[in-house]
């Protein structure tokens, strides 16, 4: 219970506090809250509570005196440098003293113990704010000292006082100051030495349209305005001759006054059919500072039912700058997050997956329970409702652009997006059904234009059974890879996938529809025809590899540490060799992307010989390379030019197959050998060639002598 030590009706009265209040305090101001600037949040909050509750009072009749009143409450806050304090002041209900002991002194009422263990529990059904009412506490984060006067709507309340220092004790006296007009209250706080920038109107100004936008009664704020106006100018007008018309300056005039800052209204409240598409434009342009970007796509929709809230989701029409870097930029607000349109935060990894870090939009929910400080959400079934149906509205506006008649609004968009969707595939497995029709990728049956699974499968040849893709570092790279040969002997287009998310989002997809997807560089890749491959065709394979076994064998001596085998393709049909990977193994690709991740991590350097690299050399027994080799391997297997010449080999079997050259100078020494072998040989043939030349054209002096001679 409270103790009185008052000894007269009109004197302050005082009321120990049950609880330890400065502890509690400590856990307010230390604990609860991240940033102080939420104050103004709070006691705006509870000001448009205040005003929503005499609405509704008014409208249906029920005040104290039982007439109808048409009030239309508002909220004022004003700033004095000079004494040092924030007044928040609305024309709400007001409360009685017994109103005022219980709501304020809830934080006492409920003891130090209680309201811990109630933090501890964390329920979702208990809205800690009301309970104990710390969103009014939430003052003496910038304050020192709060004063409280307020007047009831109840006939014949008095005028009260409630002041308290967040000590162990709060008084309550009549109050005789200013009088408030009908009912409502006026919050004063009493700024600390270090919270004095709360004293400049337009920071007050910057923290409601951050929080407070979109409340629905009006909140003013007390400014000093600065207009400037012509008047005539007196001394230049001395000598103003007849006829002229008098010279004017520009002077300044100040003046100070209330100025209503949220005068826009929340879009997302109006049934859509009574919103304009130009209201949608400007409304995102606004809320998300994008003013160079008109919204692709956007999707306002109502959630009734277990779950109610409203939201309007936007798909931008470029990618906003601060995912221009970090595709996952922490500091990037995409979600803004209202609980009875007062904004609480931007930053809530639940409400959306990342791999729709792209989507912009507001989502606003009276269901939503928040845990003391409002900042953090609880986890509920009311966020997992919110979360699905969030993803399936933005899948919606996602399939409507990739299904409108103009195709290039979606190639826009996957330039834009389409890795978003990667991940999404990679790390979100109960939506790969959704988002892999979505997917578009280059082929080998394409030039600059995207090819969607859908499409690829339209295309296939009959009895094929897989996807195939191959991965690599462009489109040239790619197209240039002799792994392309073994496909296109079948008529199977490859797909292209040349960025390390594409091949992790393939290995990740694994099947779409019936048709499992294939990485085409992978060692044993066979291609199963109605019937499955044949025996004759297993027997020829047989064949080829005992028919080269010298040269295999030579090749896997020499090139230890650089391929675990080598073996014959009978798939390839241009190119000598081609180097493809284990079941287990990583395109080269990736490989360099791993090895980048790593020593941009500061960890050892992986290099081909780890186990990431399962590389296998395939050559072609038809080429007439592989068919020399052969022959210098049977001749001189021990002589330095068989060597270079195996070596060379690889070289270019791993280049093509998008490898780097690991020693470019030994390479650059091994194609000079080659080039000088070449010019050697170039040089008998002109050796011989200028011999004979010399021999003609001594003939032929000499024939020219004679006939000289004859003329004589």
């Amino acid at each position: 219970m409270f103790m009185s030590t008052a000894t007269e009706e009109k004197k302050a009265e005082t009321f120990e506090f049950q609880a330890e209040v400065g502890r509690v305090m400590d856990i307010i101001i230390n604990s609860l809250y991240s940033n102080r600037d939420v104050f103004l949040r709070e006691l705006a909050s509870n000001a448009a509570d205040a005003c929503d509750k005499k609405r509704f009072l008014s409208l249906t009749g029920k005040t104290s005196d039982g007439e109808a009143k048409s009030a239309k409450p508002e909220i004022r806050i004003r700033s004095d440098p000079d004494a040092q304090t924030v007044t928040i002041e609305d024309s709400g209900v007001g409360m009685t003293k017994e109103e005022l002991i219980n709501n304020l002194g809830r934080i006492a009422q409920s003891g130090t113990k209680k309201f811990l263990e109630a933090l501890g529990e964390g329920s979702a059904d208990v809205n800690l704010i009301g309970q104990f009412g710390v969103g009014f506490y939430s003052g003496y984060l910038v304050a020192d000292k709060v004063t409280v006067v307020t007047k009831s709507m109840v006939e014949g309340s008095p005028q009260l006082r409630w002041e308290s220092q967040a000590g162990s004790s709060f008084t309550i006296e009549v109050d005789d100051s200013e009088p408030i007009e009908d009912s409502g209250t006026r919050i004063t706080l009493h700024l600390k030495e270090d919270a004095l920038e709360y004293c400049d109107a337009t920071k007050l100004q910057s923290l409601l349209e951050h929080y407070s936008e979109f409340v629905e009664f009006p909140i003013k704020v007390w400014k000093e305005k600065t207009e400037y106006k012509k008047v005539p100018d007196e001394e230049a007008n001395q000598d103003l001759k007849e006829g002229e018309e008098p010279k004017m300056k520009t002077v300044p005039e100040t003046t100070e006054g209330y100025e209503t800052m949220n005068s826009q209204k929340p879009i997302w409240l109006r049934p859509p059919k009574e919103v304009t598409d130009e209201e949608y434009t400007d409304f995102y342009k606004a809320a998300f500072r994008a003013n160079y970007d008109d919204p692709m796509k956007w999707n306002h929709f109502v959630l009734e039912g277990q779950v109610e809230c409203k939201a309007i989701l936007y798909i931008p029409g470029m990618l906003p700058f601060d995912l221009s870097k970090d595709m996952f930029d922490e500091n990037s607000r995409n979600m803004r997050l209202y609980v009875k349109r007062v904004f609480i935060n931007d930053k809530f990894d639940e409400l959306i997956p990342r791999w729709l870090k792209f989507v912009r939009g507001v989502v606003d929910s009276n269901d939503l329970p928040l845990n003391v400080g409002r900042e953090i959400l609880q986890k509920t079934k009311v966020l997992n409702v919110i979360n699905k149906r969030l993803v399936r509205k933005s899948l919606d506006m996602i399939r409507d652009i990739a299904e409108d008649e103009d195709e290039s609004k979606y190639i826009t968009f996957w330039n834009n997006f389409g890795k978003y969707l990667k991940v999404g595939v990679i790390e979100d497995e109960k939506y790969q059904e959704d988002l892999a029709p979505l997917m578009r990728f280059f082929s080998s049956n394409s030039d600059e234009e995207y090819t969607s699974l859908d499409q690829y499968i339209e295309r296939m040849p009959e009895g094929q059974k897989k996807i195939y893709y191959l991965a690599g570092e462009g489109k040239n790279n790619v197209k240039m890879s002799p792994i392309i040969e073994k496909l296109k002997g079948k008529g199977y287009e490859v797909l292209f996938m040349i960025e390390p998310l594409d091949e992790i989002c393939a290995q990740s997809l694994r099947k779409y529809k019936d048709f499992e997807v294939v990485d085409a560089a992978k060692s044993g890749l066979e291609f199963e025809d109605a019937d499955g491959e044949s025996e004759e065709v297993k027997q020829k394979r047989e064949a080829l590899n005992e028919q080269y076994k010298s040269v295999i064998e030579y090749l896997e001596t020499e090139l230890q540490g650089k391929v675990q085998k080598v073996q014959v393709s009978d798939l390839l049909t241009t190119s000598p060799g081609a180097i493809v990977q284990g079941e287990y193994g990583l395109s080269p690709s990736m490989q360099r992307y791993m090895k980048a991740q790593s020593v941009a991590m500061g960890q050892e350097d992986f290099g081909l010989n780890s186990r990431m690299n399962q590389a296998i050399m395939e050559i072609n027994p038809k080429h007439p390379i592989v068919e020399q080799l052969d022959r210098m391997v049977k001749s001189n297997q021990d002589g330095a030019e068989t060597k270079n010449f195996a070596v060379l080999l690889y070289d270019v079997a791993a280049m093509t197959s998008g490898y780097e050259v690991e020693n470019p100078a030994d390479f650059a020494q091994r194609v000079m050998n080659l080039m000088n072998t070449k010019a050697a040989s170039v040089g008998v043939t002109d050796a011989q060639v200028t011999s004979e030349n010399k021999e003609e054209r001594k003939e032929v002096s000499d024939d020219e002598a004679k006939d000289v001679e004859v003329v004589e």
